[in-house]
This record gives C-alpha cells, sequence and structure tokens, in this order.
C-alpha cells in the first residue's frame, strides 16, 4: 500500500468520523454526552456517584444540557471507540498531557501518595527511603505491564521489583470498584505500604475499618520534583474547540464549586501549576 493511498485513507476515515460526530450532536442538541466508566468509583459509575459524574452534571446545568452517558471502561481505546466513533461529546479526567483529545485547562492536580497504616508508623516521605527495600509495596499495575505506570517504573529503576505486589487497575469488572482492592490490601496487612494516584487512596482510606496514613510521593533525585503530580482535564474530539471552549467556560465559573466537591471525596488537592 503507498504512502499516498494511506494518507487519502485515513483522511477518508477522519471525515467520516467527524462528519458522523457532527450528525450525532444535531440530533441531540440538548444534550451533554458524556463517556464514563460504569464500575470505577471515586470517579464515576453507573448510578453517577462518582465526582466526575458530579462536574459534569455541573457542566451540563451551566450549558442547559442534560447529561447523557455513554457507559465505557475506561481501558485502551476509550478514544477510538467511544469519543472518535461519536458516541460521546466528552471524557472526564483526561491527563492534561494527553495528546489524543482537544483538551480544557485543568479543573484538578492531584499527586501520587504512600498509603500506610497508622499502627505500623514508617515514615516513608521519598522513593529514596532505604526503608522500602525491605517492605512490602503494592502499586497498580494495567494488565500485565509491570512498567507502565510511574510508581512501577521508579521502583523498577531502584532494583525493587521484587519487593512489589501488582493490583490490576482495572481488576475484575464484575466486582464493585476494582481500584480500590490496593488500598484495602493495606488495611488488610497485604502490603506494607502502596503507591497510589491520590484520588483513589483518599477516597478508599476513608472506607476502611483501620486509620490509613496519605503523605505525598515525593520523586527522588532521579526524577523532576513535580512527577507524581498529575494535572487532570476534560477532553473533546480533535477539531471540536467549540464544544472545548463552551465546557472550559462552565469549568471557570464553577471553579469553587468543583473543588468543594473533589475535597468531598478526599482528593488530596495540588496548588495550580505556576503559569508561564
Amino acid at each position: 500500500m503507498s504512502f499516498r493511498f494511506e494518507l487519502m485513507l485515513s483522511l477518508l476515515i477522519t471525515a467520516a468520523v467527524y462528519t458522523a460526530s457532527r450528525r450525532a450532536a444535531a440530533d441531540t442538541p440538548h444534550l451533554l454526552r458524556v463517556c464514563a466508566d460504569p464500575n470505577n468509583l471515586p470517579f464515576s459509575n453507573q448510578r453517577a456517584e462518582g465526582f466526575e459524574n458530579r462536574i459534569a452534571s455541573v457542566i451540563g446545568r451551566d450549558l442547559d444540557l442534560s447529561v447523557r452517558y455513554t457507559w465505557w471502561p475506561h481501558g485502551r481505546g476509550l478514544v477510538q471507540n467511544a469519543l472518535n466513533a461519536g458516541r460521546c461529546d466528552m471524557i472526564m479526567g483526561v491527563p492534561a498531557g494527553f495528546e489524543g483529545v482537544v483538551r480544557t485547562s485543568p479543573y484538578y492536580r492531584s499527586t501520587y501518595v504512600f498509603v500506610t497504616r497508622r499502627d505500623q508508623p514508617l515514615q516513608i516521605r521519598s522513593l529514596d527511603d532505604s526503608v522500602l527495600h525491605r517492605l512490602r509495596i503494592g502499586v497498580h499495575l494495567l494488565a500485565d505491564d509491570h512498567a507502565d505506570l510511574p510508581p512501577a517504573q521508579a521502583l523498577a529503576r531502584r532494583g525493587l521489583s521484587a519487593n512489589v505486589i501488582g493490583y490490576n487497575l482495572y481488576g475484575d469488572s464484575s466486582k464493585p470498584n476494582p481500584p480500590g482492592n490496593l488500598i484495602r490490601a493495606v488495611a488488610r496487612g497485604e502490603v506494607d505500604v502502596a503507591i497510589a494516584w491520590g484520588p483513589l487512596a483518599g477516597y478508599f482510606a476513608h472506607r476502611v475499618r483501620e486509620p490509613l496514613e496519605l503523605v505525598p510521593v515525593t520523586a527522588g533525585a532521579d526524577l523532576p520534583s513535580p512527577a507524581f503530580v498529575i494535572a487532570i482535564a476534560a477532553g473533546v474530539r480533535r477539531g471540536d474547540t467549540q464544544m472545548r471552549d463552551r465546557i472550559q467556560a462552565a469549568l471557570d465559573r464553577h471553579r469553587d464549586e468543583i473543588r468543594d466537591i473533589l475535597q468531598s471525596y478526599g482528593v488530596p488537592l495540588m496548588p495550580p501549576a505556576a503559569r508561564p
């Protein structure tokens, strides 16, 4: 297949997807169609109990649009198979550096945290703390890839892979809230410490019996200090800057309300990044 033919085919597919999505939007002018995971608290679930559900409702109310969900597990293929296929107009919870969508400005920044039991004070502050070499360290993994999330990568570079106990981030979708298994493992003593994304850790730490301690991760000498701090935005299809701008305006108008929602779910919030 020639390069020219591949380019033409790609352009035709892109045009078809764009036309289909515009037609779908025209058929549902009073709807804000959101792709969300049906089983992924604290972010979203099918009963709209997550903080991303609540923030989507804030946006819909501001824009005078009814929120309709397309439930799609947030694994690989979400953008291609759901957003670009015209099944929805917006995805919440997009990392601000993600290139597959047109993004709003971040509406929150959070950090990875160390999670330990308070009755076993380990005083871990950095990935370079020597105590980690004698501990069982729980981390989330994506499928069978043991080095795709920041904690697993950093631990591997420090020769700590043998200490790692992995918990699939998506887990068994037939059971409620699979990401919470990592935090529950700390509470049950299956691991000595977990390194977890702050919103997950903050939410599930308040839903176990044993008191847990959450401390922001300090990256260490081999990584820049903000390496474990991630800014989160909303995303729309490439080319749909009009929708992005409308969503951005709604986020700006309700910034304080959104912050209150995040805090009510235990999300560890970091200050906004300084503008360049």
